[in-house]
């Protein structure tokens, strides 16, 4: 008789236990969501910020085309395409993105040497151990190339180099008088060094590269003198530098092996190694407004041993980039310059790997 009223009981009960069960299960699913929630403002209130901003930081919008550009000017058939307004630029930007996303992943090499080194389509090509400076591969290591953006890093060199990063640059209205790819810092705003020079070394932006090369030697050309000077002493003979952006300009030039002595000067100096190696940074504009800067770099996000350097690109140029990566006891370099857009991630990532393995 007992045992029958107690199933009699729980018969009776079992629909409150299942709304108990439900109700539990639901408090339990809200908690994980909320703990989610501030795992991820934890987790942005920890990205890179510039001088002055503290707390949580809103993530950006996405970052439109341009955004995304790697390079120093915009290229031919980018002027020509916004010189004549198109009636398709919602399908145009989804073609972009597109591609973007096909980019984003990097396919294996599929040719090597003999000798086991990846093929590669550029035109000039240097691999070297960032610490001894031995010579792993090269391919026209001398050959004279523009270099675009990838000299950048003798000009963050020189600046990193003079100190005082904490010091303020006061914004002058020569320093926006370049092409874009450009930052729009605006005359009269003032910035530290250090905030600047972080820009530049993430987002490439031109009028941020004058700025610094101004303030730092009182004139562009005056800085100019200063890059060479500091390249000669790195051994690097076989360039010449006009301007601190790397946009085209008759007398400038440089090659693979020089670029690779002046990025491993670059490497060892800490400031700057620290900088290379964010795959984003967060950006205070003077009036407070803030901006998410994307690394031009892509590799920093598709292969974990990767831990700088810099991009570029012209249309003399070709796709050029500086990549480092390191692993237990390596440190290795590699240079692509003249290289294409189909090319150059690939390129550089089997590069960087074969040379990390070797």
């Amino acid at each position: 008789m007992r045992d029958a009223c107690a199933r009699e009981g729980f018969v009776s009960n079992f629909p409150a236990m299942m709304w108990r069960k439900r109700t539990f299960l639901l408090c339990a699913f809200l908690s994980a969501f909320a703990l989610g929630a501030w795992s991820q403002d934890a987790t942005d209130a920890d990205a890179v910020r510039p001088s002055g901003v503290s707390g949580p930081v809103r993530k950006a919008k996405a970052v439109t085309a341009r955004d995304t550009d790697d390079a120093d000017a915009e290229s031919t058939s980018a002027r020509k395409t916004k010189s004549s307004k198109s009636g398709h630029a919602s399908s145009h930007r989804k073609r972009a993105k597109a591609k973007e996303d096909s980019e984003d992943t990097i396919p294996a090499p599929t040719e090597f040497t003999p000798e086991g080194i990846p093929k590669t389509s550029a035109a000039s090509v240097m691999v070297v151990d960032a610490n001894s400076g031995k010579i792993l591969y090269e391919k026209n290591p001398d050959q004279i190339r523009p270099a675009a953006s990838t000299q950048k890093l003798l000009t963050a060199l020189v600046v990193a180099e003079s100190g005082f990063l904490d010091r303020p640059v006061t914004v002058q209205s020569v320093d926006g008088m370049c092409d874009p790819v450009k930052l729009n810092i605006k005359p009269g705003d003032t910035y530290q060094r250090i905030d600047l020079l972080r820009a530049l070394l993430v987002k490439s932006p031109n009028d941020v590269a004058r700025c610094l090369a101004r303030d730092n030697a009182g004139s562009i050309e005056a800085f100019a003198e200063s890059m060479n000077r500091r390249a000669q002493q790195l051994g690097a003979v076989h360039s010449h530098f006009v301007n601190p952006n790397g946009l085209p300009v008759p007398g400038q030039y440089s090659s693979a092996r020089d670029l690779s002595l002046i990025a491993r000067a670059a490497y060892a100096n800490p400031t700057i190694r620290s900088i290379v190696c964010l795959p984003q940074l967060v950006f205070r504009f003077a009036n407070g407004r803030t901006r998410e800067l994307q690394n031009t770099n892509r590799l920093l996000r598709q292969l974990p041993y990767c831990n700088g350097m810099k991009t570029g690109y012209t249309d003399a140029a070709g796709k050029c980039l500086i990549a480092s990566g390191t692993r237990p006891g390596k440190d290795v370099i590699v240079v692509v310059l003249g290289d294409s857009s189909s090319r150059v991630w690939r390129d550089a990532s089997a590069l960087l790997n074969w040379g990390l393995v070797m």
